[in-house]
């Protein structure tokens, strides 16, 4: 039994660590992003940069100055500290050349937007976070781009046709009290690794400590 339980020991010592090495990683994203919500919004990245854009660059302030294309809207479904509803993911060509998704805000069940072709086509300058696409889809729930069901913010199908589409779209902060409403991304991130690694290092130990007691028994049997 003993020799049996040490490739346990083995694998419990390994989880602790990799939730060692999870909680590091965590706390630098904590400070990363809170550094960064202290700057000042940098100019959205055009397409030279795209090729460096990863996880670090997740939630970095940014400012883009362009027009909507409003009839290319795509709605994904959220769930908020509001309820139920829609993310308002609309395309932006900016004055740059390049075009990028923009997460205007959260529309509750309930309400709509009005028809695209009445919205003014005018000038506006979005700020917001960065956020990476999400070509995965939703949990345990896949895109229907043919249908327009949207579970995740996957930019490249929703701007299929469109030209020189970022890889990333922008969470805009909020503007007013109407619909849909910006400034919602959740920047709370929970950080229970130290408590795991302990929970896993606590167990191998006791497991070592079975080990011992059955190693011992056989040599006193």
């Amino acid at each position: 039994m003993a020799i049996a339980l040490l490739p346990l020991i083995a694998i419990l010592l390994g989880l602790g660590i990799w939730q060692v090495e999870r909680r590091s990683w965590k706390l630098a994203l904590i400070d990363r992003v809170e550094q960064g919500l202290a700057k000042a919004p940098a100019p959205a990245p055009g397409p030279t940069e795209w090729a460096a854009i990863d996880a670090n660059a997740a939630y970095r302030k940014l400012r883009v100055t362009g027009r909507y294309i409003p009839c290319r809207t795509k709605l994904a479904q959220a769930v908020t500290d509001l309820g139920a509803g829609k993310w308002v993911m609309t395309p932006l060509l900016s004055d740059r050349g390049f075009t990028v998704f923009i997460n205007r805000g959260f529309l509750p069940d309930g309400q709509t937007l009005p028809p695209c072709k009445t919205v003014a086509n005018r000038t506006v300058v979005v700020t917001g976070l960065l956020r990476l696409s999400e070509p995965k889809g939703g949990f345990l729930r896949a895109n229907d781009p043919a249908a327009d069901r949207w579970y995740a913010r996957d930019v490249q199908a929703m701007g299929q046709g469109l030209t020189r589409l970022a890889p990333y779209f922008i969470d805009a902060d909020r503007s007013g009290d109407g619909w849909p409403r910006g400034g919602m991304t959740v920047l709370r991130f929970s950080n229970s690794h130290l408590v795991y690694a302990l929970t896993w290092f606590g167990l191998a130990v006791l497991t070592a400590w079975f080990a011992w007691r059955a190693w011992h028994g056989r040599d006193t049997a």
